[in-house]
């Protein structure tokens, strides 16, 4: 968004480990944080583990200028995969760097900024759906007809359980857990490359609408 460069930033940088939650939903901006190194995953966390996914930034990047551009609190939170660089700018001083931009590139800064909110709505929004009715949903939307049966369907894992995760924006550890429930409950059988679909309606009224 804005270039670190293009002002004397002031603020503290540090080195933070893998697993610090940098960024908590909700929470309103008082620094606006860039990352000059390392990789952040942004999404919801619950309890102590980040278990639905939106997205991933790599430095160097900002992580919640937007925000402060906006006067808005972030909607997601946000915890370094990696061992991280941080720089933490304050936000009256991100704020005064701003002042010094022309008022057409301001604007066109809101309106970007803006943009990236409205994105970020969409994809809690379908957050909003819990892993189980999405899990649901995907399986449905993968079955085939099972070979020399026809009337069955399976769903063949075609990409790697981790990968199937991040198409769900949950994590790896919640698509195991949803798919160990989904058996327990005799939706579907298998734990290998092969699902079997057993409840096709239960499926259907879990996936809801």
């Amino acid at each position: 968004m804005l270039n670190l460069r293009s002002f004397d930033w002031p603020g503290e940088t540090c080195t933070l480990p893998a697993g610090t939650q940098l960024m908590r939903r909700a929470d309103a901006t008082s620094e606006v944080l860039y990352l000059a190194t390392g990789r952040v995953a942004l999404g919801m966390v619950d309890g102590d583990a980040l278990a639905h996914r939106m997205g991933m930034v790599e430095g160097p990047s900002w992580l919640n200028a937007s925000c402060a551009v906006l006067g808005l609190a972030p909607m997601a939170d946000a915890v370094a995969e990696t061992s991280v660089q941080v720089q933490r700018v304050p936000l009256k001083s991100f704020e005064a760097g701003l002042a010094e931009l022309p008022p057409a590139a301001l604007t066109v800064l809101r309106d970007v900024s803006l943009a990236h909110r409205q994105q970020a709505e969409l994809v809690i929004s379908r957050l909003a759906k819990d892993a189980e009715a999405r899990c649901a949903e995907w399986l449905l939307r993968h079955a085939e007809p099972t070979a020399g049966a026809p009337d069955k369907l399976a769903v063949l894992l075609r990409q790697r359980k981790c990968t199937i995760a991040a198409q769900l924006g949950i994590a790896p550890e919640t698509l195991s857990r949803v798919l160990r429930h989904l058996r327990e409950r005799h939706l579907i059988s298998g734990s290998g490359r092969v699902l079997d679909l057993l409840d096709l309606n239960g499926l259907r009224a879990l996936a809801g609408p």
